[in-house]
């Protein structure tokens, strides 16, 4: 709380509360406001609904998603400590910026659609104001980095169809794709567009077009149909830091030259990423099997004895199909069992390890910091500064 007869801080939170990322960051920014003594003014809007701080407004500070040119020149003119907390506009020396890290999103999308067999990508990232074009030409990087190629959404420049994109050039450009297909949608709104154009198609998903969406809500994601898998993004932890920094600015600090970048949580897996897209249907029979076995603590031999296969063979195929070994499999589908479990309940670390097929809580966590980079802890607390995926096949067994 401020001290005796000192004023209490005006902050502004001008972002937008139509969305679980929306709500999070202002809901976090407001627990560090409670903490710091703060009065807060939540997504004020004029008379035309855009969001704006009144005149009549003293503030301290602001805290912002700054989408569009037209606010951005709204914060600029009032002259305060201001954090911006997405990636919209080009970053100036004015203001500070705290967001999300769109290449470790991409990777997260690419690993979880690779580990599930597939081999065709595709970004379907229509121009709708709510992210910016690094979103999907990160993700096009990232794949093609990887060796695959990435069909991404090109929308006609005569397109008047509305605020998303026309079925039609959607359904014509599916159409021309390799299937089994893995589309990386920017964000929920067209995430559910591509799965009802979808299903208006005849096409299946995730048998024939799988997709994940690289923003989580709880709403839309779940009422789809299939629900929707998500990349869930750190959206307290970025209101909490950008409350830190606007702190630190509104108590005389120089404003940040560098954005600090947020590591994604994790891939909220639901439905419409539910396939296995391997042609040999023996591996994709052991990998089912694995998946539903891992935290048993199951080994190599024991797919072995519960398939006619050889050792070896099971080796080359996996290397084949998959670029890594049957090892690196359970033990990936085991520490993703885990990093469920630390992010979605309470339980100690040992009780988690000893579910997901590890022989204690010290193992978990010798492999947490092996493969992950951080401890359990440190993983369910959010305070890691890089990717919570896994490592890459090849990293993991060098």
């Amino acid at each position: 709380m401020p001290a005796s007869g000192h004023r209490i801080r005006q902050v502004g939170i001008l972002v937008e509360t139509d969305d679980s990322w929306g709500r999070n960051v202002v809901e976090s920014v407001c627990r560090a406001a409670r903490n710091n003594g703060w009065t807060v003014l939540i997504a004020p809007r004029d008379a035309q609904g855009r969001l704006r701080l009144p005149k009549v407004w003293k503030g301290d500070g602001i805290i912002a998603s700054l989408r569009t040119t037209s606010l951005t020149r709204h914060v600029k003119q009032l002259k305060l400590p201001v954090v911006d907390v997405s990636a919209m506009v080009p970053k100036q020396s004015w203001f500070a910026r705290v967001a999300t890290d769109d290449n470790a999103r991409a990777r997260f999308a690419f690993d979880h659609l690779r580990n599930h067999g597939i081999a065709n990508f595709a970004c379907y990232a229509p121009p709708i104001g709510r992210y910016s074009d690094v979103r999907s030409e990160s993700f096009v990087r990232t794949v093609t980095r990887e060796g695959f190629q990435c069909a991404l959404y090109q929308t006609d420049s005569d397109d008047q169809s509305g605020w998303l994109t026309n079925h039609a050039n959607v359904q014509r450009w599916l159409a021309r794709l390799p299937r089994p297909l893995g589309v990386f949608a920017a964000d929920p709104y067209p995430a559910r567009q591509l799965i009802e154009i979808c299903t208006l198609e005849g096409i299946r998903v995730p048998d024939d077009v799988a997709i994940l969406s690289g923003d989580d809500d709880e709403l839309l994601c779940n009422v789809a149909s299939p629900q929707i898998s998500a990349i869930e993004l750190a959206s307290h932890r970025i209101g909490e830091t950008a409350a830190t920094i606007l702190s630190r600015m509104m108590d005389g600090a120089t404003t940040p030259k560098r954005t600090k970048w947020i590591a994604p949580l994790r891939v909220r897996s639901r439905h419409s990423t539910e396939i296995l897209a391997i042609g040999d249907e023996e591996i994709a029979e052991i990998l089912r099997y694995i998946r539903d076995h891992a935290t048993e603590g199951i080994n190599v031999a024991d797919l072995t004895r519960a398939f006619p296969i050889s050792r070896r063979r099971l080796e080359q195929r996996f290397r084949l199909l998959l670029k890594r070994s049957p090892a690196v499999e359970i033990r990936r589908v085991r520490l993703e069992h885990a990093c469920r479990l630390l992010l979605d309940t309470d339980r100690s670390v040992s009780s988690i390890a000893t579910e997901s097929g590890l022989a204690s809580g010290a193992s978990l966590s010798q492999a947490f910091r092996q493969y992950i980079g951080v401890t359990p802890l440190e993983y369910r607390q959010g305070k890691r500064t890089h990717g919570s995926s896994l490592k890459t096949a090849e990293a993991a067994e060098a």
